[in-house]
């Protein structure tokens, strides 16, 4: 008899059913973020487990809206926890750092310091001469971890203020020279969901 109380009383009806919609909704969409980095990335497995949670929890947060349809408080906490979980899955997603990138340098001074420096610091890179709008330049590709992609910046930056640089996203890579990798259970853990090169 109390529970129903509780359940037909004001704090339930716009406090606790409206916070559980909006936390419901946070967590739903910040798997949904997520879960399309892991497709992006060719971890099917894992964003398969994810899509999982993610709908289970969207189908709890719906179901309730459609009982209380006549109660505002619950349209305002479904927006609201669809907004701060949107904001919330990039925030996760950045820390993640998952997969690799390209980086291409354009500099129009000799590349060979940058070169150089890439190298020592374990990174691949190839060069490439070209002609710009203003006279010739050099382009640098460089494959790097995603989580090494400041420090690779970083060390472009220094070289070249003023040179030209892009960053995109690549879903395999068959083989390349990257810094090692220190001993880290993390980095382990997500070394089983990495996709494999299927043999030709």
């Amino acid at each position: 008899m109390d529970n129903l109380s509780l359940l037909n009383s004001p704090l339930f009806t716009w406090v606790l059913l409206p916070l559980f919609i909006f936390s419901a909704r946070i967590f739903d969409v910040t798997l949904g973020t997520i879960r399309v980095i892991f497709i992006t990335r060719g971890m099917k497995y894992l964003s398969a487990v994810v899509g999982f949670l993610e709908i289970l929890i969207w189908l709890l947060a719906i179901g309730q809206i459609f009982k209380n349809l006549s109660n505002i408080a619950c349209y305002f906490a479904y927006a609201g926890g669809f907004a701060s979980g949107s904001y919330l899955g990039i925030c996760i997603a950045e820390r993640l750092s998952i997969g690799k990138v390209i980086i291409r340098t354009i500099t129009a001074k000799d590349a060979t310091g940058l070169i150089e420096c890439l190298k020592t610091e374990h990174y691949g890179v190839t060069m490439l001469d070209a002609q710009g709008a203003e006279g010739p330049v050099t382009i640098v590709f460089s494959i790097v971890n995603r989580r090494n992609l400041e420090h690779a910046v970083g060390i472009i930056k220094r070289f070249d203020r003023q040179a030209f640089y892009s960053v995109q996203d690549i879903r395999f890579v068959s083989e390349g020279v990257f810094p090692e990798r220190k001993s880290n259970l993390r980095w382990n853990y997500w070394e089983m969901f990495k996709p494999h090169r299927k043999s030709k």
